[in-house]
């Protein structure tokens, strides 16, 4: 929970976690147990006491969501489940085992080449100075998104494709994952900032 609040000791030593899938104590290593992933939030309002997190780290994770602000409805929920005497009973849906079976599941799924074409073209439109830059990518961004992006694009496209009962991913599955999967590997300058650009404006006009 709130990850950016951590010091850089301990989120070196969750980056060596996502890296290695092990972890080092007193010079001894710890392998750790399959499926391992991490789910971690960030409250982008208050940056006092706060270490922003460095890229490299940043770029182990698949996905940066955003949550707003809940609905009314839901929020009231919230209350009558937290201020009262209800207690719920959690109970798993899906075994580490399962988890496994449905990641090589996923991988085996087959990809068109355009499919692949359009992904990895994707990423590197975001780098700026590169050849295919555009020319806000150029203007706006001063830091692109690496290869990881177009490997996640691809798993996330076909992750997609699988919950919505299709056999293979195609193009849409890759721009319905491309704004969580790149808002946090580009990073905007600060003409960005004065023109008023963000992120996600970007990505939506190179998707």
């Amino acid at each position: 929970d709130e990850i950016n609040r951590t010091p850089p000791k301990t989120q070196a030593a969750l980056l060596e976690a996502m890296q290695e899938k092990s972890v080092t104590v007193n010079g001894k290593s710890y392998e750790l147990p399959s499926p391992f992933f991490v789910l971690a939030t960030q409250n982008p309002i208050e940056q006092e006491g706060t270490y922003p997190l460095p890229e490299a780290q940043l770029d182990r994770f698949m996905f940066n969501t955003w949550v707003d602000y809940p609905t009314f409805e839901e929020e009231l929920n919230v209350v009558k489940q937290t201020t009262g005497n209800v207690s719920e009973t959690i109970s798993p849906i899906m075994s580490g085992e399962e988890i496994l079976s449905y990641q090589k599941l996923i991988r085996s799924m087959p990809v068109a080449e355009n499919v692949l074409n359009y992904a990895v073209n994707l990423a590197c439109k975001t780098r700026p100075g590169r050849d295919k830059a555009t020319k806000d990518v150029n203007k706006y961004l001063s830091w692109g998104a690496g290869p990881r992006a177009s490997q996640f694009l691809i798993v996330g496209a076909k992750v997609h494709a699988a919950l919505e009962g299709k056999y293979s991913p195609d193009i849409e599955d890759v721009k319905a994952v491309a704004l969580p999967i790149l808002r946090h590997r580009i990073v905007t300058n600060y003409k960005a900032e004065a023109d008023g650009i963000t992120v996600s404006q970007l990505i939506s006009d190179l998707t």
